[in-house]
């Protein structure tokens, strides 16, 4: 655990229905579903090569009444969680959840002083078994927080969890801020526009084709928000909505040789700018 600390280190989705979102998920990622339920709490693991990558639970029903919508939340291994709960509210986040004991360790949820949540783990229960590196097929491999103002919101995650600027100099005018933990870049901050209803953390989930995932996104009943876009580095994402409307992203590569083209169809409003139209993706020749 020792070198997890000051890193997100689990996963969950908060849903509002568990078999479909393991099964929409496993289309779309290939993960294989575990029932690792107790007499208090029903709960899914989503396994990729062998070894538990995220958990599915239900949405609780207080969150229900106080109108939270189905969503992905991610936790970050810390080494003393009523230190760390205390230090958020110095620093001016929030607690939403004070620290208890839970089936997968000591934990707590925050927002932070913008209102993004996230969480804090301490004694995680799964996420020492994950093997490999942020590139593996089905790990979550990017981390992406859509601030209020991004040129404000870093200094918060620095003090409480030792993250540190890609950039020794960050320059207020970029648009795009890359952060590192504990030695490994993992993620990135950037001013949401007015149409992101709220700060939020963004997930991505690495596959092995992205043009063929975007597609299973669609049949499985979720959308395809924005996307497939290309970056610099050869990677293409696509950012999602799943059945149940929890956001999440994919990130891989994009196989275009040798294929029949299909049609993906969107129509969304993602960061500001508005899109509608389609976009040709490609089924592999067998």
């Amino acid at each position: 655990m020792v070198d997890q600390l000051g890193r997100f280190a689990w996963y969950e989705l908060l849903t509002t229905d568990m078999p479909a979102a393991a099964a929409f998920y496993g289309k779309v990622v290939g993960w294989a579903a575990t029932d690792a339920s107790s007499p208090e709490l029903a709960y899914t693991l989503l396994n990729a090569g062998g070894a538990p990558v995220v958990g599915l639970m239900e949405l609780p029903e207080e969150g229900l009444r106080m109108g939270a919508t189905p969503r992905w939340i991610g936790y970050v291994a810390v080494d003393d969680m009523d230190a760390k709960a205390a230090q958020i509210r110095r620093l001016g986040g929030a607690i939403l959840v004070s620290p208890t004991d839970s089936n997968i360790g000591r934990i707590s949820v925050a927002a932070d002083p913008q209102g993004a949540t996230f969480a804090l783990v301490t004694g995680l229960t799964y996420g020492e078994r994950q093997p490999g590196g942020l590139d593996e097929p089905g790990r979550v491999g990017w981390h992406e927080l859509l601030a209020e103002d991004r040129t404000r919101i870093f200094p918060f995650y620095g003090e409480l969890l030792g993250w540190q600027r890609a950039s020794a100099e960050a320059d207020p005018a970029d648009l795009y801020e890359v952060f590192s933990a504990a030695g490994q870049t993992i993620g990135g901050m950037l001013t949401k526009l007015p149409s992101v209803s709220q700060p939020c953390w963004l997930y991505y989930f690495n596959v092995d084709d992205i043009g063929a995932a975007a597609e299973r996104v669609n049949a499985g009943g979720g959308r395809v928000l924005q996307g497939p876009i290309a970056l610099p580095d050869g990677c293409w994402i696509v950012r999602c909505a799943d059945p149940q409307g929890a956001l999440f992203a994919l990130q891989g590569p994009w196989d275009q040789k040798g294929t029949e083209a299909s049609e993906v169809n969107w129509s969304a409003r993602w960061g500001g700018v508005s899109s509608q139209g389609r976009v040709v993706l490609h089924k592999t020749k067998r």
